[in-house]
């Protein structure tokens, strides 16, 4: 476990850089959205097609592995809303609130962390994991929030959501990677190495935009973000690890795979979605700031277990 630990810690040493950076001022709310923005548009987009491009399909989807995955991330989704709405919380501050119990940082701590420390294996089933998160629950938050405002659904709910999924560009680079890898296409030595350069700033980039990011997060509300980094650091992983190795027969590297994935620390996006439409962002901010600095621990430790699956 320690030596797990010491090889994740250079991962949070730049998330703790980029806080530093961000809680001086040296690295304004201004630059920090800039760098997002290249990570997530450019340097990421580029690692996930080089992957993509050199998987076939059958390594990235596996139906078995998406059920156990459903499974359990649809159980503590619901017991999160359960919670919220016991509370007396509405659709959309319960849909936020389950969004955060169960959406991890996959994309820009996730890919890089994992496929470092668990092998180039990992990268199929980190990014059916990131599909099934992007497709369906980050569809399902758009749902819920809008067809609570406007009263019932309608084809312009899923009209933006469609839209949604088309300009996202992790999904867009993925789709276009493992197309180019359908045809049988060579990847160009130019092609390849320019993707493998813009890609390899991804890593990088994204922890140091993480940290700057949570140097202007409040960890107001601490009691609820304190349960729902429980339910993201313990509960998620706990039912997917059920799921995984006991309902479904998910192959056990694999499941390992999954069940670090599911260890991860809440995701920024969930922190945008509670900001554009308005509903708990501050909630959202300390749930986001709790578990990822509870994750230094969690995540080394879920590691080190599934590290002796495969």
């Amino acid at each position: 476990m320690l030596a797990i630990f010491l090889e994740t810690l250079p991962f949070f040493a730049i998330i703790g850089v980029g806080y530093g950076a961000g809680r001086t001022g040296f690295f304004t709310e201004a630059a920090t959205a800039w760098l997002t923005k290249f990570v997530f548009y450019f340097a990421l987009s580029a690692m996930l097609f080089r992957f993509s491009a050199n998987l076939s399909l059958d390594e990235v989807f596996d139906g078995i592995f998406i059920a156990a995955y459903l499974w359990a991330t649809a159980a503590i989704y619901l017991l999160a809303t359960a919670v919220a709405l016991l509370r007396r919380k509405g659709v959309e501050e319960a849909a936020v609130e389950a969004q955060c119990a169960v959406i991890g940082n996959v994309g820009f701590l996730g890919i890089p962390m994992l496929v470092l420390l668990l092998g180039d294996r990992a990268i199929g089933p980190v990014m059916m994991v990131l599909a099934v998160d992007l497709i369906v629950f980050g569809s399902l938050i758009v749902i819920l929030i809008t067809g609570a405002r406007d009263g019932r659904m309608s084809l312009g709910i899923l009209r933006t959501v469609g839209q949604g999924l088309i300009k996202n560009p992790m999904i867009v680079s993925i789709t276009l990677g493992l197309a180019w890898s359908a045809l049988a296409l060579p990847i160009p030595g130019p092609l390849n190495a320019f993707v493998e350069l813009l890609g390899s700033a991804a890593t990088p980039g994204a922890l140091f935009a993480i940290g700057a990011s949570l140097a202007s997060k409040s960890a107001e509300r601490v009691e609820v973000a304190a349960w729902l980094s429980f339910s993201k650091l313990v509960l998620h992983p706990g039912a997917v690890a059920l799921s995984a190795l006991l309902l479904f027969p998910v192959e056990p590297y694999a499941a390992g795979v999954m069940i670090a994935a599911a260890a991860l620390p809440t995701a920024g996006n969930v922190y945008m979605l509670a900001q554009h439409y308005r509903v708990a962002p501050t909630r959202v901010s300390a749930t986001i700031l709790i578990s990822t600095a509870a994750s230094i621990l969690t995540l080394s430790l879920v590691i080190g277990w599934v590290s002796g699956l495969g």
